[in-house]
Order: C-alpha cells, then structure tokens, then sequence
C-alpha cells in the first residue's frame, strides 16, 4: 500500500522541483529584461536605489546629526543656559563661514540621502523663472 504512493510522491516532489527552477528562470529573466530598460533610459534606477538605501543606517545616523543642534537649542530654552545658546549660534555662524561650495556640498549629500532631488529640481525650476 505505501509502496504504491512513493511514485506519486516523487512525481510531485519533481513537478515542484521543475516549478521552482522555471520561477528563478523567469525571474532572472526578468531582472535581466529592468535591467536594460534602465540602460535604455526608458526607466529610472529606483529599484537599486531602494535596495541600496534599504540596508543601510546612514539615514539614521545623519538624522541624529542634524537633530543634535535641535537637541540642543532645545535644552538651552529649557534650562535658561545663554551659554550653550551662544555655542550654537558661533556654530551656525562658522559653518556660514566656510565656502558656499562646501555648504553645497553638505546640503547636497544630506538630499542624496534622504531623497530630497526632486524637491531641489523643483526649487531649481522656480528660481530660474
């Protein structure tokens, strides 16, 4: 009696088997077929963006950077310290001091991490106008 399911057993284990490896061709086949669209132009390269960025933590760690003076301004209102507020604005005043390519360059990579290009070629479209 169990002798006569093995073969069935077997028959489905390779149809699945066959299914499974049909998937991953396809699927490479697919890959293959976005891939080219982004070399022609006809796409953007959105998905290995996304994939890039969805491994990664340097958007944590950016966003606490730029929330320390926040953090701080905050506990000078709070706790009445003039001096800490003055730290602060002789920061804001020094970064205003370097090269305005370097303040590019800084606004530049916090938009690349958090994807903000689309509002910059907004803003760049509205003030060429």
């Amino acid at each position: 009696m169990w002798w006569n399911i093995i073969p069935t057993v077997v028959k489905t284990g390779a149809e699945i088997y066959k299914n499974h490896k049909q998937s991953e061709l396809l699927e490479s086949e697919a890959e293959r077929r976005y891939y080219e669209r982004m070399a022609k132009g006809e796409i953007e390269y959105t998905r290995d963006v996304y994939d890039q960025q969805d491994k990664s933590i340097k958007d944590e760690i950016v966003l606490f950077v730029v929330c320390i003076p926040i953090v701080v301004l905050s506990y000078a209102i709070i706790s009445d310290d003039a001096n800490i507020k003055s730290k602060l604005d002789l920061f804001f005043d020094y970064f205003g001091k370097f090269p305005s390519w370097y303040q590019w360059l800084i606004v530049g990579i916090f938009s690349a991490i958090y994807g903000l290009k689309p509002t910059l070629d907004i803003f760049k479209k509205w003030t060429s106008t």
